[in-house]
Formats: structure tokens, sequence, C-alpha cells
């Protein structure tokens, strides 16, 4: 399993336009749910998503980031459409 740091940079690299990691977008490992929450801020907004690991996993080796890829284009729009 790839760390947080590395799965923030990636989404980041994908998406340059939703921020910084640390400070517009965090990610970590949800153990309860085994999977990676992803949360992404502007201003006083907030929205959190959640992504199965072997989809991260799958990305972060290159293999392919298409999962990924949909899951943070939905999250950008769902923000665009709550006023972001």
């Amino acid at each position: 399993m790839h760390d947080k740091h590395e799965l923030c940079n990636k989404i980041v690299s994908l998406y340059p336009d939703i921020g910084v990691c640390g400070l517009d977008v965090n990610v970590e490992f949800d153990n309860q749910k085994n999977c990676w929450a992803i949360h992404l801020k502007n201003d006083d907004h907030e929205l959190t998503h959640h992504l199965e690991s072997t989809d991260a996993d799958a990305c972060m080796d290159g293999k392919q980031c298409v999962s990924l890829g949909l899951e943070i284009a939905q999250l950008k729009n769902h923000i665009k459409g709550q006023g972001f």
C-alpha cells in the first residue's frame, strides 16, 4: 500500500486546479472502512469521498488511473455545484 502523501501528490498531479496537498486536499486511510478518505476543502466548504484501496493502488502503480480520475472528477463537479 502506498502512503497518503504519495496518493495526495498523485491526485494533485492529475487535477492541479483542486488545490495543494495539506491545505485543500487531505488524504488518510480509513481503517474501519478499509479504504482511502479524500478530503477536499475550499473556504468553509468541505467534501469527503472514499476510494477503494485497489483502485488507488492500481493508479499509483501506473496501471490504471481511470477509477481515481472518475472519482476526483465527480468530486470536482459536486464541489462546483455547491458554489466552490
